[in-house]
């Protein structure tokens, strides 16, 4: 069976783009893959280096949205609690030319829309190596990524021919792009969803904040009356409405829209109606986990356990292509 690596940076709780563009694959992917999700801590230290008092927080509320949202929970596991991560990082990062680093994409992106941090630090720079190490350690064949992250997963592959080409030992496994089809989900400014935007509708937000934000939610700009005809298309209500309504309800708010048949406050009400209900059960399955941090972490625990039996039998086949398995 073909194995499945992916991962989330615990940086608070998770929205809304969070589980259309990531949960809801990893359930359907560990119907067919084996499959190993993990929380990575160690990547939020890249930018949150100096906010480290909350990174536990924030594991522990990735955790329960992931369980909650259908992931098994055998497949989860905590990066920091396979040391190997770590390990083999530091075994590529002797062999990982700068230059490599330097055009990641996301480095330069992440610098320009971080301006607040100082990401000028040897981990921010070298996040791309820690994240093949990720896939590597478990010689994943598919990542799943969308069409803008296949860049970064080639940076891997890259990795992968010269460290076989410099041993001489075909340890790694090239891993390919599982692209997986994924709706965009706008913040409610229609900016890029973020927490660090005050944007993003969580997957916990109680119904009264869901209607509170869905009234806040920008709908057509140039509707300025209740009178006047809009367009659906760069309406993020709608966009929403795609998401948690069902056909005749989008198909309700379309034609409403456009012939000015409905008003925007009525349209968000009934998109706040329908979230409501299409998370009540998500709501409760993290509820569940209230009170229970010992329960859950026991949980991630034994995850992380299935997953260090894979990194280490890896990492003994890495010291010993690199001639540092010194049988003691």
């Amino acid at each position: 069976m073909n194995r499945i690596l992916a991962g989330i940076r615990p940086t608070g709780k998770l929205h809304w783009g969070h589980y259309f563009g990531v949960l809801q694959n990893w359930v359907e992917l560990q119907k067919n893959y084996d499959c190993f999700y993990f929380i990575a801590d160690w990547h939020s230290l890249t930018t949150e280096y100096a906010n480290t008092q909350k990174i536990k927080t924030w594991v522990k509320e990735v955790a329960k949205d992931i369980l909650a949202g259908g992931v098994k929970p055998e497949n989860l596991f905590l990066q920091s609690l396979v040391p190997e991560h770590a390990e083999l990082h530091l075994l590529l990062s002797m062999m990982t030319p700068l230059g490599w680093l330097e055009r990641v994409p996301t480095y330069k992106e992440m610098r320009q829309e971080l301006v607040d941090k100082d990401l000028n630090t040897y981990g921010f720079l070298g996040y791309p190596v820690l994240q093949s190490s990720d896939i590597l350690l478990y010689k994943a064949n598919k990542v799943p990524v969308g069409e803008d992250q296949v860049s970064h997963l080639e940076f891997t592959r890259e990795l992968v021919r010269r460290f076989h080409f410099l041993t001489g030992k075909e340890v790694f496994v090239e891993p390919q792009p599982l692209l997986t089809q994924s709706p965009r989900v706008p913040g409610m400014d229609r900016r890029k969803m973020s927490k660090s935007y005050g944007n993003a509708l969580l997957l916990d937000d109680s119904p009264e904040e869901i209607a509170a934000k869905a009234m806040q939610t920008l709908t057509d700009p140039a509707r300025k009356r209740r009178t006047d005809k809009g367009n659906p298309d760069v309406c993020t209500v709608f966009d929403y409405h795609k998401l948690v309504s069902d056909k005749e309800t989008i198909a309700w708010s379309d034609k409403g829209c456009r012939t000015a048949g409905i008003g925007c406050v009525e349209c968000k009400k009934a998109m706040a109606k329908n979230a409501v209900e299409y998370f009540k059960e998500f709501r409760e399955k993290k509820a569940y986990w209230d009170g229970k941090e010992k329960q859950l972490f026991e949980i991630i625990a034994e995850g992380s356990k299935r997953a260090r039996k894979v990194a280490q039998a890896t990492m003994e086949e890495v010291q010993e292509a690199l001639g540092i398995k010194y049988g003691l």
